[in-house]
C-alpha cells in the first residue's frame, strides 16, 4: 500500500467557487489522460500527507502554501482490484488570490479551475476523463459549498464502514470490485452495474455471504431511487464471474441472461435468457440525456466457448470479461479454451475500436485498442518462442516449458503448461508442428521469417501502443 496526498484547491466564494482540476498526460500508466486533484506519493522526506501535500503544490503547479492552509477531508483507499493500491489523503485548500497555477513537472498537460457542476457534465458528455475519487468530491462539491467538507467526511465514513466505493470510469458504469475464489494474482471481479434509470448487472461473481451483502446494498440503494434492474448479464460461466447469480437473480426477481453454453449450467428454476452475437440491450437514455443507449453482445470464443463482451455504444466502453485483464495474462485451458478461437476474439473486438475497456480482473483502461494490441502482441511473442524452441530440434511439453515461459514465476507454472498446451496446438491446428511420442517437431517452413504483422493481423501494434496500453507483466 502506497501513501499519497492530493488537494481539492478552490477559488471564489458562494456560488462562484470553483475547483481546481489538472490534467496528467496520457502517457502515464496510473491515470494517464485523466482530470484529477494536484497531488503524489509521499517521500522518503516527507514526515506526513499534509507536508506531501504541500510539497506536490510546489512541484506541480507552482503554488506556495503552508500546511496550516490546509483542511483535512479524510482518508481513501484504492479498491482491491488495482495491483497498486494508495492510501489517499485528501485535503482542502483555497488558492491565494492572484496567482494562477500552472504546470510546472512533466507530468501535467494543463491545470484549470472550473465549476464542479460543469466538470460533470463535461464527464457526462464524454468531454473528459476524470479519475474515480475526484469525482466523488465533485459531485458532493456541486450541491453546494455550504456544508460541503461535513457531507465529504460522511460519506468517507461510509466507505470506511465498507459500503462499496463508487467507482466510475466512465458514465454510466460502475464498476464493484468484489472478492471471488479467482485464479491470482486476481482476488476480485468487476460486478458492472450499467445503466442509469435501467440497470443491468454484470458478472455478479461473489458468493462471499459478506460481499453479496455489500452488493444488496448497493441495489437496494438504486431500487430506492426508482431505477429498474432489468436483469442479470454474464460473460460466461465460471464460478468467479456467476456466483453471485442465483441469490442475486432471487432477490430481485430478475432475468439471468448469457450465452446459451453458460446458462446450461444454471439451474433449471431461474429466469434464463440466452443471448447471441447482434443482441441488443436497451438502456434508455445515457447519462447525458441522449435516447437510444445499448448494450450490444458479442460472441468471443476463446477463453471460453461461450464468452460475450458487451459494447456499450454512447461512450464506446467495452466490458470484456475475461477476454483482457489489467492485472494479467488471460489462461487459455485446452479443451474448453482455444486459442485461435481467442485471438480471432481479441482482433474482432479491436475492430470495433473500444475507447475505455472494463476488465473482469483490474481497473478499466482508457485506451481499449492499446491493451488488445498488447494482449496480441503478447500471444504472438509466445508462439515465436515457442517455434525457436522446437527449431533447435524435438521436445517435450516439460522441456519447452522452462525455455518459452522464462520469465513466469514457478507458482504459476501450472497454469503456464497449459497456455503452452493451447499454443501447440493452435500451431498443430496450422500444420506448422506434429506431435509424435509426446515430443513436438517443426514441420519443413514452419519459423517465423520475422516479417512485420500486417494491420490488425496477429501481433499488430500502433506506434507507442506498448507503453499506452502497458500494464504488469503477462506470465501467460
Amino acid at each position: 500500500m502506497r501513501r499519497a496526498a492530493a488537494v481539492m484547491l478552490t477559488r471564489g466564494a458562494g456560488p462562484e467557487v470553483s475547483v481546481l482540476l489538472v490534467e496528467r498526460v496520457r502517457e502515464l500508466r496510473f491515470f494517464g489522460g485523466y482530470f484529477a486533484f494536484p497531488g503524489g506519493t509521499l517521500d522518503p522526506g516527507d514526515p506526513d500527507p499534509a507536508h506531501c501535500a504541500v510539497r506536490e503544490l510546489r512541484e506541480e503547479i507552482g503554488l506556495e502554501l503552508e500546511v496550516k492552509d490546509l483542511l483535512p477531508l479524510g482518508r481513501l483507499t484504492t479498491p482491491e482490484f488495482a495491483p497498486v493500491r494508495y492510501e489517499t489523503e485528501f485535503f482542502l485548500a483555497r488558492c491565494p488570490e492572484g496567482r494562477e497555477p500552472s504546470p510546472c513537472c512533466g507530468e501535467l498537460a494543463s491545470v484549470r479551475f472550473v465549476d464542479p457542476a460543469e466538470a460533470l457534465a463535461e464527464w457526462r458528455a464524454g468531454e473528459t476523463a476524470i479519475v474515480p475519487p475526484v469525482l466523488f468530491f465533485l459531485e458532493e462539491a456541486a450541491k453546494g459549498f455550504e456544508g460541503f467538507r461535513e457531507r465529504a467526511r460522511a460519506g468517507i465514513r461510509e466507505l470506511e464502514r465498507g459500503r462499496l466505493h463508487p467507482v466510475f470510469f466512465r458514465p454510466g458504469i460502475l464498476l464493484a470490485a468484489l472478492r471471488t475464489a479467482t485464479l491470482p494474482p486476481a482476488t476480485t471481479t468487476n460486478c458492472l452495474l450499467v445503466g442509469e434509470a435501467r440497470v443491468h448487472v454484470v458478472d455478479p461473481g461473489t458468493m462471499e455471504e459478506g460481499e453479496l451483502r455489500r452488493l444488496f446494498d448497493l441495489l437496494d440503494g438504486f431500487r430506492a431511487e426508482g431505477r429498474k434492474l432489468e436483469g442479470i448479464l454474464l460473460t460466461h460461466d465460471h464460478p468467479d464471474h456467476c456466483g453471485g447469480a442465483i441469490p442475486v437473480a432471487e432477490r430481485y426477481g430478475i432475468p439471468v441472461r448469457a450465452h446459451f453454453l453458460s446458462l446450461q449450467h444454471l439451474p433449471e428454476g431461474l429466469d434464463r435468457r440466452p443471448l447471441a452475437e447482434g443482441d441488443r440491450l436497451e438502456l434508455g437514455r445515457s447519462p447525458d440525456g441522449r435516447p437510444g443507449w445499448s448494450l450490444h453482445a458479442v460472441e468471443t470464443p476463446g477463453h471460453h466457448p461461450g464468452h460475450l463482451v458487451f459494447f456499450e455504444d454512447r461512450y464506446r466502453s467495452l466490458i470484456a470479461g475475461d477476454l483482457v485483464s489489467t492485472v494479467s495474462t488471460i489462461l487459455i485451458d485446452p479443451p474448453e479454451g482455444r486459442l485461435a478461437d481467442y485471438l480471432d476474439s481479441l482482433r474482432r473486438v479491436r475492430a470495433l475500436r473500444p475507447e475505455t475497456l472494463f476488465p473482469a480482473h483490474g481497473p478499466a483502461v482508457q485506451d481499449g485498442v492499446a491493451l488488445l494490441d498488447r494482449f496480441l502482441e503478447h500471444r504472438r511473442e509466445r508462439e515465436e518462442l515457442c517455434l525457436e524452441a522446437l527449431a533447435e530440434g524435438p521436445r517435450t511439453r516439460e522441456e519447452l516449458l522452462p525455455l518459452v515461459y522464462a520469465d513466469t514465476e514457478p507458482l504459476l507454472h501450472a497454469a503456464a503448461s497449459r497456455s503452452l498446451l493451447a499454443g501447440l496446438r493452435k500451431l498443430e491446428e496450422e500444420g506448422r508442428v506434429r506431435v509424435e511420442e509426446g515430443r513436438w517437431r517443426l514441420e519443413t517452413g514452419s519459423v517465423s521469417d520475422g516479417a512485420p504483422p500486417e494491420p490488425g493481423g496477429k501481433g499488430f501494434m500502433e506506434g507507442g501502443s506498448r507503453r499506452r496500453g502497458g500494464g504488469p507483466p503477462l506470465p501467460l
